[in-house]
């Protein structure tokens, strides 16, 4: 099986597959970007991490935000077979969590991220990671899996609902 293929599972079924890819082409290159920006950003984090602080709606309105975003990918994407999947599921809890985090407890959210800030060697560790994960999911998102044939026909219907590679 080819791997772009064997990354999202062999015995998933194509709506699977197609949900996965679907999620993977918005949460890969969020993640780069986001990663990217806040490594750019580093010596910045403290004081926007301050501002954040500062105003006790900002955590509140940012997990109001947040919280419903993570569970669409919740409700939307419960497959957990493949690395991809797996990721695109974890990354749905954890938006939840951090969602829920931010509304209902923002003191300790915060809290751990001035401890990661604290820790910077350990912070540009996750950043990087987190990065990986996103040019995974990124290549599985945009790169056309290799078996999977484009539309000759232009307007022919597509079964997968993605758009053509």
């Amino acid at each position: 099986m080819p791997l772009a293929d064997g990354v999202l599972a062999m015995t998933a079924s194509p709506q699977a597959q197609a949900r996965t890819r679907i999620f993977a082409r918005v949460l890969g290159p969020y993640l780069v970007i986001v990663t990217a920006t806040a490594i750019a950003r580093a010596s910045q984090m403290r004081t926007l991490l301050s501002g954040f602080e500062s105003n006790s709606m900002w955590p509140w309105v940012t997990g109001a935000f947040v919280l419903p975003i993570g569970l669409v990918v919740v409700a939307l994407h419960q497959y957990w077979r493949g690395a991809a999947a797996i990721m695109v599921s974890a990354l749905g809890w954890l938006t939840t969590l951090k969602g829920l985090f931010l509304m209902a407890i923002p003191e300790t959210y915060i809290s751990g991220a001035n401890s990661a800030l604290g820790a910077i060697g350990w912070w540009r560790a996750g950043m990087v990671i987190v990065g990986l994960v996103g040019l995974y999911l990124t290549y599985v998102g945009w790169v056309p899996a290799p078996h999977r044939p484009a539309p000759h026909v232009a307007g022919s219907a597509q079964t997968s609902g993605l758009p053509p590679d």
